[in-house]
């Protein structure tokens, strides 16, 4: 028989290796074949509720290393919430009307205007749900456990139906208005668009400076006066109406040397402004106010029979240009206010498709809106009005669907009127936390600032505007109205409004003042794609059964503060007066490993399903919580590399306390808490008060604080210190015996904590680890409960003396280590140790009632008063002396003893170590021990 036989070394079958790609897949299955998202909510039936509210991602596609940071962040909180006693549902969610999808039909060779409406529709919905269905196996190859055979589509009947009801309590409070301003008009997508669907790219521009004759000057501008005016856009001047002055901003009127005439410029812009036209030298004839200027008239550059009205406007200011600001009110907002204070018309002289029209001029029809500049310069130079050019770059809106440049274009629009209940909107957003707590001022922000929200679009794939006019086309918003549609849509799809007329889609009967002859058109302009996801709130936590309104949490990117969070709000305020929200958790972009933005143009992305293939998600998911995902986030394949490693250790440390608990039975073999053994109570506090504070991390949503804490404690608490004492306890003493009993008990209790709360994170290893613990009493480790806090009273003492403790544990192993440095020993066992101790420092290991000895792994441990200490060097204020251990080494436990050859049947072993052989190997006696 052999030395080791008589060691209780640790066996188990469970894999250093977890093949991850090829064993996830696997398991998940299991999972969805057993209905486990099921079982665990019919196990959570009466507890308390949590609804974490999926934002719908647009179904186009498969799936980016953004979505897979958004749905495991959710899978982490959702698994967490139902482990810890909440019946936590989690529906997941799909937006799949608008523009994208009807670019990918076109794309394929579909002509939208040459097939019936609903055709079209037909095949837009089509090619929506193969892309639901593709994205839904990309989410679950994340490990995401979801209620995926019963999502929300946003195409869905009884989903358009609810989203139709919170447009009609909208407009049953009249906040749906039709209004004819300038909005963002993608010429691209030949919609107008909402702000969130706006981004910003630096473009240059061709910027002109030129000049309006005064029509009439009040007496105070003689006719021989030209009002220099500066744009950034040279179409507009074919609508231009106006020119806008600040009130209070001074006005010079000069005369340039050479010059018969004169020119209104700002005072202030003179020196940065005449050296453009070549004025060196000039004469200042005048000066006024803003104010004083008011309401004078100038001529149109070329059509001397439009006339256009100097106005005053808060909006001009002196940090480029002129301080003379054309206007045009048909083609800006700031444009349009002023124009509208001052009753001037909203003239339009671009298309749909960004080309110029009739009214543009003989000039200019036809010609796309950028590329007239030239033409614009003709015309003034003819005139001898034009001054000057020079390219400027500046940052411009974009279509974000299209990545096209987009124009301000009044044209008639149906509009959410913001204002009428901003306040309420504002004070709601007191009732909601934000993570990070930046996000409500940001959001506030918004809305505090965001005008009127325009939510007609002028598409066809899309929930219909549920409006119909008049024969005097009165548009009819009536409530009852409108849900009388929303039952139709429900009961037979979006899809009937196309394929019925006006009268079939009314109710029987129906009458209208407005309509002598019982005639009604109907809306032809779908909504807002941003109606659609901002309605969801109602669409699911309004009709699904247990899912609470408001939610708990929306949890999505930072860029939806101008998207969903917003919409969300502006729908859920409007229709019943409550944010549809309690929380708002928000995070950052993934960057590449350098941190730029990913671009598949750039070749820099990462798939998160080629993650899974070659690495494992368990990577991907343990990156997420790696990371500060509050603000932007790098990832490369040498970050996940660095994150394996991490995984790695993990598992074999999960391994380690598998091995050396195959022989306990949890449920017979625990030793209580005051029974065990000094070092084994001090590191079950220590687990406990790990159990508290990864509890209080998932309970704040604060991921990365989870990871930081779980490393810690693996590299620090366990193997730089318990697991490393641990071989010299579970090899060696007594298979059943208290010393050992004690320790297994608490690396069981340790491997099951940490097993449960790594479950949300990594799902797949927690589940491979539950199946090799057989005295648990669930299948799953997902169908356990989250480790409780233990109350175990006041131990704060405790861990103040075993702090002193670890602080002579660092001195002796400084010490040790210079003994090892002189060649006096190699290993700490074969050290003998000497403390020369304080009275306060006997006293501390005396209330400890530890075996010092074993924690610091030393063969022979003396501890002395310091006045006895003559060979001794002080350490950090502890005074230590290391010889080389006296007696023999025991092949056993490879450490020294004194005792060694007392016992005749054991020769070679201390004699602690001949009375476990004896009384647990008796056959040793008979073989005899190599």
């Amino acid at each position: 028989m052999k030395y080791k036989d008589t060691l209780n070394l640790g066996k188990t079958a469970f894999p250093m290796r977890g093949s991850l790609p090829k064993t996830e897949p696997i398991r998940q299955q299991k999972w969805y074949d057993n209905d486990l998202y099921n079982q665990r909510l019919a196990q959570n039936e009466n507890k308390p509720h949590f609804n974490l509210h999926d934002g719908p991602p647009y179904a186009n596609g498969n799936i980016h290393l953004g979505h897979a940071l958004n749905k495991i962040s959710k899978d982490i909180i959702v698994r967490y919430k139902n482990m810890a006693g909440f019946y936590a549902p989690y529906i997941p969610g799909w937006d799949t009307h608008g523009l994208p999808i009807e670019q990918q039909l076109t794309k394929a060779g579909h002509d939208r205007k040459s097939m019936p409406k609903s055709a079209w529709r037909d095949l837009a919905k089509d090619f929506a749900l193969e892309q639901v269905d593709k994205q839904r196996n990309d989410f679950k190859r994340l490990g995401i456990m979801a209620d995926w055979q019963n999502p929300y589509i946003t195409l869905q009947p009884e989903f358009e139906a609810a989203q139709v009801r919170v447009f009609g309590e909208m407009a049953g409070k009249g906040y749906i208005f039709k209004g004819s301003k300038p909005v963002y008009w993608s010429w691209s997508s030949e919609s107008a668009l909402a702000e969130a669907e706006i981004e910003y790219h630096d473009i240059d521009s061709t910027s002109l400076y030129y000049a309006n004759k005064v029509k009439d000057g009040h007496g105070i501008l003689d006719d021989n006066t030209f009002l220099v005016v500066w744009t950034t856009t040279p179409f507009t001047v074919t609508a231009s109406r106006g020119i806008t002055l600040g009130a209070d901003i001074d006005y010079s009127v000069i005369k340039p040397e050479g010059e018969s005439r004169q020119f209104v410029l700002a005072t202030g812009r003179l020196d940065a402004i005449t050296p453009l036209f070549g004025w060196e030298k000039y004469e200042t004839v005048a000066t006024y106010k803003g104010k004083e200027l008011d309401r004078i008239t100038a001529y149109h550059p070329w059509d001397t029979d439009t006339e256009e009205l100097v106005m005053n406007g808060d909006h001009v200011t002196l940090d480029a240009g002129t301080g003379l600001v054309h206007t045009a009110p048909g083609f800006g907002e700031d444009d349009f206010n002023v124009g509208k204070e001052y009753g001037l018309d909203a003239v339009v002289t671009v298309d749909e498709k960004g080309y110029m029209t009739k009214n543009a001029g003989p000039d200019f029809e036809g010609k796309f809106y950028d590329d007239v500049a030239d033409t614009v310069i003709t015309k003034l130079t003819a005139a001898d009005l034009f001054l000057a050019k020079e390219k400027i770059n500046h940052s411009y809106p974009f279509d974000w669907r299209t990545k096209k440049p987009i124009i301000w274009r009044a044209v008639p629009q149906w509009f959410a009127s913001v204002e009428k209940f901003r306040e309420n909107i504002l004070s709601e957003l007191d009732n909601v936390n934000f993570i990070p707590d930046w996000g409500k001022k940001r959001l506030y922000n918004m809305i505090r600032d965001r005008g009127d929200w325009v939510i007609s679009r002028q598409r066809v794939w899309g929930v219909p505007l549920p409006i119909f006019y008049a024969e005097d086309q009165t548009p009819i918003l009536d409530q009852k109205i409108i849900n009388h549609v929303a039952d139709l849509f429900e009961t037979h799809g979006s899809n009937y409004w196309f394929e019925h007329e006006a009268k079939d889609l009314l109710p029987e009967g129906y009458t209208n003042e407005h309509s002598p002859n019982g005639k009604f058109k109907k809306e032809e302009d779908i909504m807002d794609v941003w109606f659609d996801s901002g309605s969801s709130w109602a669409g699911v936590m309004n009709t699904r059964e247990n899912v609470d309104y408001p939610a708990d949490l929306y949890l999505e990117g930072s860029d939806q503060y101008r998207g969903w969070f917003n919409s969300s709000l502006i729908t859920s305020v409007a229709a019943t007066g409550h944010a549809p929200y309690k929380n708002v958790l928000s995070q950052g972009f993934t960057l590449d490993g350098n941190g730029n933005k990913m671009s598949k143009s750039l070749g820099n992305t990462i798939s998160p399903l080629d993650v899974a293939d070659k690495m494992g998600i368990e990577i991907l998911r343990l990156w997420t919580i790696s990371v500060d995902t509050s603000q932007d986030m790098p990832v490369s394949n040498e970050i996940l590399k660095q994150v394996s490693e991490s995984y790695r250790k993990l598992r074999n440390t999960l391994r380690f306390l598998m091995a050396n608990t195959a022989d306990f039975n949890n449920k017979t073999d625990s030793i209580p808490f005051n029974d065990r053994a000094a070092h084994d109570q001090y590191f079950s506090v220590l687990l406990n008060n790990f159990v508290k504070d990864i509890r209080d991390s998932y309970d704040n949503y604060q991921f990365n604080d989870i990871f930081k804490r779980v490393i810690n404690f693996v590299n620090v608490d366990l193997s730089a210190f318990y697991l490393d004492i641990a071989k010299d306890v579970v090899y060696v003493e007594a298979p059943t015996g208290n010393a050992r009993r004690s320790m297994q008990t608490v690396f069981y209790e340790t491997l099951t904590a940490l097993t449960k709360l790594l479950l949300p994170i990594l799902p797949h290893t927690a589940e491979e680890v539950w199946e090799y613990l057989p005295n648990e009493d669930t299948d799953y480790a997902y169908l356990s409960e989250m480790p409780e806090v233990h109350n175990l009273g006041d131990t704060s003492q405790l861990l103040q003396n075993w702090d002193v403790f670890m602080s002579m544990r660092d001195a002796v192993n400084k010490a040790l280590e210079e003994a090892r440095t002189a060649e006096l020993i190699g290993k700490n066992a074969e050290a003998a140790l000497t403390l020369y101790l304080t009275k306060e420092q006997h006293q501390l290991l005396t209330d400890l009632n530890a075996n010092v000895r074993l924690l610091l792994m030393v063969s022979q441990l003396y501890v002395l008063n310091e006045e006895d200490a003559t060979d001794a060097t002080n350490y950090d204020g502890w005074l230590i002396a290391v010889k080389h251990a006296v007696g023999s080494v025991s092949p056993r436990d490879r450490m020294y003893h004194e005792d060694i050859g007392l016992d005749d049947a054991f020769p070679e072993l201390s004699k602690h170590e001949a009375d476990i052989v004896r009384e647990f190997y008796p056959e040793a006696i008979q073989e005899g021990l190599e």
